[in-house]
């Protein structure tokens, strides 16, 4: 290594640089560099802005700071036999450290979309990105890893050094943030495909997921040196403490890919689990969502869901029967008040034309007789109390029309007056 000061000689280049009058072409050049740099990234947002795809998305992002390096790099190429081009060496850095932070921050945002954490992870990674290339451009970069290499510790029996740790824990953070964006880029073509079940989709989805993440942290401790033996006696202990101490985590995640793969419950059927019954919203790893006409939300592990009978309305087939109950005057005309009533349900526009709305007499009751019309409907999501209402409503319209009359409990009472004795 140089004996001179890193630091000291690059100010002193600098300087140089900016004492000399021909300094003044390397701000030029870098100027135009970047701002052709910044029309060309213009250009690439409004062309691809109405395009659809995370390769565009990040293209946009990245447009910037790769145009600006390629055309840095050239005109360094080229200016380097008039004069210094110190200013241009130090840009490329710089805007490759730009590069750097967007595109693991647009990874980041693809992979967890819904994160806020991800603004504060943003300045750490920018921070972390600026304080390596602080210590690049100075060249006490191999100074500062023989420092850390300094400090070891004994896994097993292999040992290993602080910067083999923090190597390890960076290129474990990258290869992760690459297998997600694989996993997102596979999750976008794979959701685009209509013919295939969106059951399958979500199992595909995880497990793409799963195994990327698996194989990205497994190839990165291999390509930092740790030997995957020396951590055989943690990992064993793990898994057994997992094994006692998670078994209904692991029991309701089994169970979760159970039900997307055999599709006996999907997205979008209407089910009732014991006193809780709604429509299927949402099925992840550990429970599924059960949304309730009323807006109540039941939150069912998945491994209930296997261990007990789940009545699912619309398993093979999304049509419904429904039916309500309507008591008449015992001298009315029956086969008038149930025509009216098959009448009133068939003319609402969800009810199906087949099979027809029919009624049918139930029950001679105290003070009425009891008719029942039924109905099918093929889209239960909406609803079915309110289809109901309507219906009943229209029977009571239809029935002051005809003037069948709907009778209300009444009560006779009759006062017997005993002769009083003589």
């Amino acid at each position: 290594m140089s004996q001179k000061n890193p630091a000291l000689q690059l100010f002193n280049d600098l300087w140089a640089d900016f004492s000399d009058p021909d300094f003044i072409w390397q701000v030029v050049a870098l100027v135009a560099c970047l701002g052709l740099a910044f029309v060309i990234a213009g250009w690439w947002q409004k062309r691809h802005a109405e395009g659809a795809g995370r390769l565009s998305d990040a293209g946009s992002r990245l447009a910037f700071p790769l145009t600006g390096m390629v055309l840095v790099g050239i005109t360094r190429l080229a200016l380097k036999p008039f004069f210094h081009v110190n200013l241009l060496k130090l840009a490329l850095p710089l805007l490759g450290s730009m590069a750097l932070v967007r595109g693991v921050v647009f990874v980041l945002r693809q992979a967890f979309p819904r994160a806020t954490w991800l603004t504060t992870w943003e300045r750490i990674i920018a921070t972390l990105v600026w304080g390596w290339l602080a210590l690049y451009i100075t060249d006490l970069a191999p100074y500062f890893i023989d420092s850390l290499e300094q400090v070891e510790f004994a896994i097993g029996k292999q040992r290993v050094d602080l910067w083999q740790i923090v190597h390890g824990l960076l290129t474990v953070f990258l290869t992760v943030v690459l297998a997600l964006w694989i996993a997102g880029l596979f999750e976008s073509r794979l959701m685009r495909i209509d013919t295939l079940d969106s059951s399958l989709r979500i199992v595909g989805i995880r497990v793409a997921k799963a195994l990327l993440t698996v194989v990205a942290i497994v190839a990165s401790l291999a390509l930092v040196g740790i030997d995957m033996t020396a951590l055989s006696v943690f990992t064993g202990a793990l898994g057994v403490g997992l094994g006692f101490g998670l078994q209904k985590i692991a029991s309701n995640y089994v169970s979760g890919f159970i039900i997307l793969l055999d599709r006996s419950i999907r997205i979008g059927n209407i089910i009732q689990v014991g006193a809780d019954a709604g429509q299927v919203t949402q099925i992840t790893t550990r429970y599924t969502v059960l949304k309730h006409p009323g807006g109540t939300e039941f939150i069912v592990p998945n491994e209930t869901l296997i261990g007990t009978t789940v009545q699912n309305q619309t398993y093979s087939d999304s049509s419904l029967r429904l039916a309500t109950t309507v008591g008449v005057a015992y001298d009315c005309d029956l086969e008038l008040a149930m025509r009216l009533m098959a009448e009133a349900a068939a003319a609402q526009p969800r009810v199906q034309a087949e099979p027809a709305p029919k009624a049918f007499l139930t029950q001679f009751a105290d003070s009425a007789i009891h008719l029942e019309v039924g109905f099918w409907i093929a889209d239960p999501e909406e609803g079915k109390g309110n289809v109901v209402s309507d219906i009943n409503l229209a029977i009571w319209r239809s029935f002051r029309e005809h003037g069948v009359e709907i009778p209300y409990p009444q009560r006779a009472v009759r006062i017997v007056h005993e002769k009083s004795a003589d």
